[in-house]
């Protein structure tokens, strides 16, 4: 017989029949519900008595919001009423960006919730191929964020060599790649472009000269134009993968069996997808609001939380890789507060990314809304590196055509100059709305 080759990190828990695995998520359920109602004064008040199933806990659980979060916090600092455990217990301090312009949301892990924690990356890392003789690059500069560095201890635990990089620039990034022919990448997309543009800088062919072979860009939302120009310059597959602080760990990884097949870690989490405006369940691929629960952190939990991503869930038997998780179509489609309106056309900041990264000689954008003389209108900046003159005249003038054949109104396109506008390494922030400040100003 040959050897039967093995795609699961966690084959038992991946491949669990759905009878098996609800009810196995109803046991684990009950005993998180059990120990939030006893240990944390938060959730002492919020958890309803008598829950008896999964059915009947969706039914009468109320909803989560990060402003219930972030009132408990604000109680008593830093972590308020929340936890479920003495924060003492904790061995790492993680909290949320804040990009979104509310204080953070703060969390600690206990040492088993950290393994828990890295074990969920183990199984995204798996079943995108990483083994254990791989080489693997973290870019990004760590600090207070959870997510690289799940990413770069489930390397460590998976027994590949982990190359640390957190204070490197992205020459020495890009050399390290080459020299030390990395096959795994960790970073957002945002920042996959920018070491593209810096490669090119430098002369540096990244497809022929380097050794990736698999991408983990995950941490913020990218059109289908991105990911292929990221897959064509690195000569690699790039997956999708996200999770949250608030939960903890990774909620959904990319299979390889099946593009943008985004499937849901079951077995330490259970999602529900809800309408937006009616907060009822919506069927399979029906767009709706994830909200999830989580069944496998003892220090800080998490209840039915209202998360604002927008998904589309399909059922497990549509992506044939023998997982019995359902999954995501595309992943995480947006948030519920990217979508804008301008001039009755919604507007999310992937689409305007889908549109100015099809034109190649766009390095990096900014993008905002703003109100002229009454009219909300899309101002976009590009930088197209040295163009200047006529060609770039024209460069603006055929991305304003396109934007307004793709999403129906034209914006005003400028060119910006080089190197002017903000590369980041994580979250990008592309879409400013600016029409309050302007209409005040």
């Amino acid at each position: 017989m040959g050897e039967t080759h093995v795609d699961y990190w966690n084959s038992t828990a991946e491949t669990m029949p759905r009878e098996r695995l609800e009810a196995w998520r109803w046991q684990r359920l009950e005993r998180a519900l059990d120990h939030a109602r006893r240990s944390s004064p938060f959730w002492n008040a919020r958890i309803p008595e008598g829950i008896t199933s999964l059915a009947d806990y969706t039914a009468r659980m109320p909803l989560l919001y990060k402003a219930d979060l972030l009132a408990a916090e604000e109680q008593a600092p830093p972590y308020g009423t929340w936890p479920s455990l003495d924060p003492s217990l904790g061995v790492r301090h993680h909290q949320t960006s804040g990009t979104s312009g509310n204080p953070p949301v703060r969390t600690f892990d206990t040492e088993r919730d950290w393994v828990w924690c890295v074990d969920t990356f183990c199984t995204a890392l798996y079943a995108n191929g990483v083994r254990p003789h791989h080489k693997g690059m973290v870019c990004f500069g760590y600090g207070l964020l959870a997510g690289f560095w799940g990413m770069h201890y489930a390397l460590e635990r998976m027994g590949c060599t982990v190359f640390p990089s957190g204070g490197l620039d992205s020459r020495t990034r890009v050399r390290l790649l080459v020299d030390q022919r990395i096959e795994v990448l960790g970073l957002t997309p945002s920042y996959a472009m920018r070491l593209i543009e810096t490669a090119r800088e430098m002369g540096v062919d990244l497809a022929r000269e380097a050794n990736v072979r698999i991408i983990l860009a995950g941490a913020e939302p990218r059109s289908d134009f991105t990911t292929r120009t990221i897959e064509e310059a690195f000569g690699a597959r790039v997956f999708n993968a996200a999770g949250t602080t608030e939960f903890g760990g990774v909620f959904m990884f990319e299979c390889p069996a099946r593009r943008n097949a985004c499937h849901i870690n079951e077995q330490s989490c259970y999602d529900e997808v809800l309408h937006p405006e009616t907060k009822q369940p919506v069927g399979y691929g029906e767009e709706g609001v994830r909200v999830t629960t989580g069944l496998s952190r003892e220090g800080v939990q998490l209840f039915r939380h209202w998360t604002e991503d927008i998904v589309v869930r399909r059922p497990h038997t549509e992506c044939g890789c023998g997982r019995t998780w359902d999954f995501y179509d595309g992943g995480i489609l947006r948030r519920v507060d990217d979508m804008r309106k301008i001039r009755g056309v919604s507007v999310t900041p992937v689409m305007i990314e889908d549109v100015v990264r099809s034109f190649d000689e766009v390095n990096e954008f900014q993008s905002s809304l703003r109100t002229v003389r009454g009219l909300d209108t899309v101002h976009v900046r590009v930088d197209a590196g040295e163009l200047a003159g006529p060609v770039a005249d024209a460069l603006c003038g055929r991305i304003a055509e396109e934007f307004k054949r793709e999403i129906g109104i034209r914006p005003v396109v400028e060119l910006a100059p080089a190197g002017s506008l903000p590369r980041s390494q994580w979250k990008a922030a592309r879409l400013h709305d600016e029409r309050v400040l302007t209409s005040h100003g």
